[in-house]
């Protein structure tokens, strides 16, 4: 059987560190479920329900941070609500999640949106989990496949509907394609992966996909769909010659493409997802603790994967009291761990934060304040 897992070895990650500097706030947002201990600080011992939803991305990876962080804290339950970037922001945004889980950071109205419920300095995102994007297909004896960024462009464009067609096998000496109907499979609800999906299509393949970049599929396009990572992943490895875009740690035993990359077509791992976000420069014009990142999708540095997911964690500068604080605090800083990251990547496959990323987050965490 061939599995497709990253592997919990620790990639590199090096992003610039952002300045942070603490930022309050006099707006409540929602309390926490139960109780907390109003002990003190995030490394204090908590109690509560914490409530979360977002990207079904880091199902696999939130289930270990649940499991370790409730052990660790007798008292305490997260409940996560996988059900898609961009519901998770909305809940959140509405005040019904104190946290949310997103493969696409806030926009610029969502920040100001935000201000309702977190006060007026907003809600910020730190980087929760890094993982390649896998374009995965379903070709009973084909592994692999290397594709240019027009090729993948024209595939899911619907424009390429053969898996013979002349512009596969340009890339593919010597593999025996089939005369099989290429089905696209997309996600039907609001997606950061789908955002990232269509980002890198649309820095590289200009020419070809024209369409603005968004978390919500092209209605013109509309193929198989599915809700969530694992339905798509479910409808295309029961479909024969079906072809689509999810989480590389989600993708079991389908097929993956290795992606052109300068003049070389790189392989998907974690390694090249590192390479990927070595590039990534901050997002201008941002609160001191927000970590927000600009990936570079046209890259052509050899051994570079550029269709990567950058999933965030979105909290609150201010929460409405001290217990829900902590709590939040306790989570957030649990996750960006060391142990958390490792725990994550070794459920779920995805790259680790680098030891430089993960203390700017926490930093970041760690100046969550009270409403005055």
């Amino acid at each position: 059987m061939k599995l497709h897992r990253i592997g919990s070895a620790a990639a590199v990650l090096t992003v610039a560190a952002l300045a942070l500097t603490a930022c309050g706030s006099d707006s409540p947002t929602a309390t926490a479920g139960t109780d907390a201990s109003t002990s003190g600080s995030a490394g204090g011992a908590v109690t509560g329900t914490l409530t979360g939803s977002g990207a079904s991305s880091q199902k696999s990876a939130m289930e270990a941070w649940k499991a370790g962080f409730e052990a660790a804290n007798a008292g305490t339950m997260v409940q996560y609500s996988p059900d898609g970037s961009g519901a998770g922001r909305k809940a959140f945004l509405a005040g019904g999640a104190q946290f949310a889980g997103s493969d696409a950071y806030l926009k610029d109205e969502e920040i100001e949106s935000s201000k309702e419920v977190c006060g007026p300095d907003g809600a910020f995102n730190v980087p929760a989990y890094v993982s390649p994007i896998a374009v995965a297909f379903n070709l009973p004896g084909v592994e692999t496949l290397n594709l240019d960024a027009a090729t993948i462009a024209k595939i899911f464009k619907l424009e390429i509907t053969k898996w013979n067609d002349p512009a596969i096998a340009a890339t593919n000496e010597g593999v025996s394609l089939p005369d099989t109907a290429i089905t696209v499979v997309h996600r039907n609800d609001e997606s950061g992966t789908t955002e990232n999906f269509v980002e890198y299509l649309a820095a590289t393949a200009k020419d070809v996909w024209d369409y603005e970049v968004s978390g919500d599929w092209p209605k013109d396009l509309a193929s198989e769909n599915a809700k969530g990572t694992s339905g798509v992943v479910a409808t295309t490895t029961a479909t024969e010659g079906a072809i689509t875009y999810a989480d590389f740690s989600a993708v079991g035993d389908l097929g993956t493409v290795n992606v052109k990359v300068g003049d070389d077509f790189t392989k998907i791992s974690a390694d090249a997802a590192a390479k990927g976000v070595e590039a990534a420069t901050p997002v201008k014009d941002r609160g001191a603790l927000d970590m927000s990142l600009d990936l570079k999708r046209d890259t052509t540095e050899s051994g570079s994967y550029p269709i990567i997911l950058v999933s965030y964690h979105v909290f609150c500068s201010t929460y409405k009291d001290q217990a829900t604080a902590d709590l939040v605090k306790s989570f957030g800083e649990y996750v960006l761990s060391d142990a958390g990251q490792t725990e994550a990547a070794g459920s779920a496959g995805n790259a680790p934060l680098s030891a430089k990323m993960s203390a700017a987050a926490i930093k970041s965490v760690e100046q969550i304040t009270v409403a005055k």
